[in-house]
């Protein structure tokens, strides 16, 4: 059995129609190109880029913060209940190959950080630039092209 890498996508749970326009596009294009989704699994970012994964046919990954998979968006195809709260953010980096991060706030912020300790490649769409390894792009295709790149 061959395994599916996976590319992480990062971003709020809450988010406005752009950012979900673009996490949408994000996790479609991931899926076109093969690759699995892996995710914090929860609304916003997380299930807009799911749906776009889902609806390409994709694999889609949520680690969830809660003890139960049912908290999981509906795009979510392997829900991970890891009951560690925002600890779980660790997990879902070091799934990743690469990470994206589209916007977000704290808790993008504190899995950018991860990104950069554990040396996981990461692209900001629109989102955090505290560092020279960020590599930032304005579009959906510029982010899984600049991602790949990094793998």
């Amino acid at each position: 059995m061959e395994r599916k890498p996976l590319i992480g996508v990062i971003g709020s749970g809450e988010c406005d129609e752009e950012t979900e326009r673009l996490a949408y596009e994000v996790g479609r294009k991931i899926a076109e190109a093969g690759y699995g989704l892996v995710c914090g699994g929860l609304g916003g970012v997380m299930e807009a880029a799911c749906r776009g994964a889902s609806e390409a046919g994709g694999l889609t990954v949520g680690i969830l913060p809660s003890d139960s998979p049912n908290t999981a968006n509906p795009f979510v195809g392997v829900a991970v209940a890891t009951g560690m709260g925002i600890a779980r953010n660790a997990i879902i980096i070091r799934s990743a190959l690469a990470v994206i991060a589209i916007r977000g706030g704290p808790g993008t912020l504190s899995e950018v950080a991860f990104c950069l300790q554990l040396g996981v490649p990461i692209v900001s769409l629109k989102s955090f630039t505290l560092d020279p390894k960020i590599i930032q792009v304005q579009t959906s295709e510029e982010a899984l092209k600049e991602v790949i790149n990094r793998i």
